[in-house]
């Protein structure tokens, strides 16, 4: 059963702490499955993460989860007397329960199953990914461009010993945070930081 934070009267009874361990799940399934099939020669930490990233971004979640059905299951279980609107099927919504569902399967099935699950439901936003990647950083400064304005990427942090160092990243436009991300390279943290900011930018125009 799907429940919405505003049909619930208890925030802990909604969907968003299955996402917030679903969200996890399905970047490590996403990884596990990339990194032994694509070359290293070609396919380095910096362009991993740039094809993770678009394969498990909130538009690719929004297609899977239409794709299997989930908005028609949201709205089967809206309580009696309730009426679902557009705007709670945004696709920030509809990402954050498809997340939820990946952490309900994780926590009954276990991961490898739920892995499984989760590549062969993801499979035409992966191959979309490989065939058409995006370049967020470039995506974000193009929107941002219309507006006169400018992105700056600050590293907030770098984690770890040397050789597993690890970055964090803020993304500012005219000295507002806008997203942040980590990676393993500054530049695969900062294609995190701007994914995550024309996500939010996404969801503050209500798409």
């Amino acid at each position: 059963m799907f429940t919405h934070a505003s049909w619930s009267e208890r925030r802990s009874d909604s969907y968003t702490r299955l996402a917030f361990l679903g969200d996890s799940v399905l970047g490590l399934a996403m990884t596990a499955h990339l990194y032994p099939r694509l070359e290293a020669e070609r396919y380095g930490a910096g362009r991993l993460t740039k094809i993770r990233a678009q394969t498990v971004s909130g538009p690719a979640c929004r297609q899977v989860a239409e794709r299997i059905g989930v908005p028609d299951r949201m709205r089967a279980s809206v309580p009696d007397g309730s009426v679902v609107s557009d705007s709670v099927m945004t696709e920030r919504v509809l990402a954050s329960v498809i997340e939820a569902v990946i952490g309900a399967c994780f926590l009954h099935a276990g991961y490898e199953r739920t892995a499984a699950a989760v590549v062969e439901a993801f499979v035409p936003e992966l191959e979309h990914a490989l065939e058409h990647p995006i370049d967020f950083k470039s995506a974000l400064q193009e929107r941002l461009a219309m507006r006169g304005e400018l992105v700056d990427y600050e590293v907030t942090a770098e984690l770890g010993p040397p050789h597993e160092r690890t970055f964090e990243v803020r993304a500012t436009v005219s000295g507002h945070e806008v997203g942040t991300g980590s990676g393993r390279s500054k530049k695969a943290a900062e294609q995190e930081a701007a994914r995550r900011a024309l996500e939010v930018a996404d969801e503050a125009a209500g798409t």
